[in-house]
Formats: C-alpha cells, structure tokens, sequence
C-alpha cells in the first residue's frame, strides 16, 4: 500500500496519509505526492471539498527525522530541503481555493500540526494530541507555525505552544480555538464526511468565491474588500447555479448544482 492514498468520491477528495507504523511521519518522496495530489484536487471539477486525515490512529507525527536528516547539508541545503519539498504543500494549501478540512485523531506534532493548520477546519476526535514540538529537538517551526499558530490561537497562546511544545488535548484544543469540533474517535470520520457532504451539495463558484473573499479580506482594508466582492456578486449572479439556488429556495426543494 502507498504511504499516501488519494481517492475521490461523491465530490469529496480524501488525502490519507498512510504511514501508521510511523504515527504516519512524512518522507520527502510522501510530501511531494501530497502536494501533488493537492494540486490535482484543486484542478478536478468533482472535487468540490478535501479531507486530509492519517490512518492508525494518527494524523501526522511531522517529518520522518530519519529521512530528513540522513545526511549532512549545508545551510543552502537544508533551506532547499523545505522550500522545495515541504513547503510545496503549504503554498499548494495557498492556491487551494475549495474547503479543506483536517480530520485529526492522536498526534499531530511539529509539521504534521503545521498541515493541519493550513486546513481551514479541523475535525478532532478526543484522542487528538496537538504540539509544536521542534524546540525539544532543538529546532523552530519549518512549515509556517510561527504565522498560522498566532491566527489561529493568538500571540500569547501560541508562543506558550512553540516555547514549549508542550501537547494540547482534544477539549484544550477546542477550547482556544485550534479545534473546529470534537467528536469521539468512532465518530469522528462520519461527522466530517457528513460536513464535507453538505459543503459538497452548495453552489461550488460560491463556495470558492467565498474562501477566496475571507482570505483576500484579511489583507486588505474595508474599502478594496467591499470593492472585490461587488465584482464577485456581478459574477455569481450570472451563473446557471446562483439561479438554480435562487429556484430551489423558493420551491423549497434542494438545489441541483453545476459549478456554471
């Protein structure tokens, strides 16, 4: 069996990491083959929502130390390492505009916590374990902690979290708002394909437009957001499914959607 799976099904794509034996920790040949299969999702028009989850009872315990750190590199090198390789998921997560939701059971440490950051939920069942662990192997954050933890946590919290690396428990994590919903571990796969399904079913070009809107709007003033979005309201109104959603509610029925 591959180390990551990817299949789609019924508008869901679903990326698996598949290394159970490791807590699902990542190679260099992995992390590529998760980047690439971001990009395809992103470009496949079934696709309309994206699942990443680890198999075993992890998510992602980061990188595999023993394939990243094999060999001596030199500075150059080792910056290549993660620009060229792990940081090819996190700018993937970038350009991905449809919703992607993290599915997290037991650990998520170090960059496996940084992926599921870039997610925009995170699902938890109550055996998640969530940490920054790279200060207790003498390292900082690789894969954008120290600019999604803050968003996501605030300044204060997530310094605590990177400072050190202590875990954050499934309750905690919701509690600061690291975690969307938790779920018990058997019904944490159910409830988050039940989310992606109803995701699934809206107008698509709404839904990108939207996510597109929200991160646009966090780097720019009032003015230019109310700008953009008058232009994407132009555009959505013109298409067949903003007009089978306006006919659906009306009728009171479910709206059948195309993404046209």
């Amino acid at each position: 069996m591959a180390d990551l799976e990817y299949s789609v099904r019924d508008g869901i794509a679903t990326i698996l990491l598949n290394r159970p034996e490791r807590k699902n920790a990542f190679t260099i040949d992995m992390v590529n083959d998760w980047a690439d299969k971001l990009i395809e999702a992103q470009s496949d028009p079934e696709v309309r929502v994206i699942v990443v989850t680890g198999a075993g009872g992890s998510f992602c315990s980061g990188v595999d130390l023993s394939a990243f750190k094999g060999e001596h590199r030199p500075p150059l090198g080792e910056k290549e390492l993660l620009t060229k390789n792990v940081h090819r998921v996190a700018l993937a997560l970038e350009d991905v505009d449809k919703p992607v939701i993290a599915a997290v059971a037991g650990p998520a440490v170090g960059a496996g916590m940084d992926m599921a950051l870039l997610c925009d939920l995170r699902f938890v069942g109550r055996s998640a374990r969530f940490s920054e662990g790279y200060i207790k192997v003498g390292l900082v954050p690789g894969d954008g902690g120290c600019w999604l933890l803050p968003r996501a946590v605030g300044t204060s919290t997530a310094l605590r979290m990177l400072w050190t690396g202590d875990f954050v428990g499934a309750d905690e994590a919701l509690r600061i708002g690291l975690a969307d919903e938790v779920h018990e571990d058997e019904d944490l796969m159910d409830a988050v394909y039940a989310y992606a399904a109803r995701l699934a079913e809206r107008p698509p070009v709404a839904i990108r437009t939207i996510k597109r809107a929200v991160r646009q709007g966090a780097r720019h003033d009032l003015r230019t957001a109310l700008d953009l979005i008058s232009s994407h309201m132009a555009v959505i109104t013109s298409t067949q499914d903003s007009q089978e959603a306006f006919a659906a509610f009306q009728e009171k029925r479910p709206g059948v959607f195309t993404g046209r």
